[in-house]
């Protein structure tokens, strides 16, 4: 490629990380303490695309001179291009469906707080998993607990409410899962997102991948939501 198609695909591939960044579009792939590493990188390359082509068009302009690289070279522009133009959505059930939930044992110091005052109290998929499975669902009992995820084939084929975890990015991303019992939204096609309000139970299953516990949730009802901004926990 000659320093004009590598200076197009640099500014193209900076504007797509300064899209996705400046909106909450990199949500899907990063952490959000990360958007101003994002926004520094997309500005730099963006930065050296033009000088880039503003010093080559300037030097041929003296040179007069002409080039004759290849023109296949701009087929790297497709990949690209694709960034600006589709979106890749969140991780999604397909993904939970692959990897074993991310729920492991605690530290043997660990302590569970007593949950907020007021019901239903909100709870997160890995906290209500934590304290259903580690520290016996004391902190649950006698408590509504509203729980946000998507919807997710259990291996029997049954529903599941599940969010992926992520440490840095979308590519170390593992679920967590938890099964459902009572008013279970079975109608509810996967990657649905859901509110779901029960209570806890002490029933578990194996998570098949890696035979870790999958705690239940008494369903007692339950809504359809849109996609929230952050939906990774």
């Amino acid at each position: 490629m000659n320093k004009q198609a590598q200076a197009v695909i640099m500014l193209l591939f900076g504007g797509a990380i300064l899209k996705a960044s400046l909106s909450d579009l990199y949500l899907r792939y990063v952490k959000e303490g990360l958007r101003p590493f994002l926004i520094g990188a997309g500005v730099l390359l963006v930065a050296a695309a033009v000088l880039t082509l503003w010093y080559d068009l300037r030097g041929k302009a003296d040179a007069h001179g002409h080039d004759h690289e290849p023109k296949v070279g701009w087929l790297l522009l497709l990949p690209v291009l694709g960034l600006l133009l589709v979106a890749p959505p969140a991780l999604g059930s397909y993904a939970a469906g692959q990897a074993g939930t991310v729920l492991t044992a605690p530290g043997t110091d660990s302590d569970y707080p007593a949950l907020p005052a007021g019901d239903p109290v909100d709870v997160g998929l890995l906290d209500y998993a934590s304290r259903a499975v580690f520290d016996g669902g004391r902190s649950l009992t006698g408590r509504s607990l509203r729980l946000t995820g998507f919807v997710t084939p259990g291996p029997d084929g049954q529903p599941m409410l599940a969010r992926m975890v992520m440490s840095c990015c979308a590519a170390d991303g593992r679920p967590i899962k938890v099964a459902l019992s009572g008013d279970v939204p079975t109608a509810v096609p996967a990657d649905t997102w859901i509110q779901v309000v029960g209570a806890w139970t002490d029933k578990t299953e194996q998570d098949p991948v890696n035979q870790a516990q999958v705690p239940y949730l008494e369903v007692r009802s339950w809504q359809e939501i849109p996609a929230p901004k952050q939906q990774y926990e």
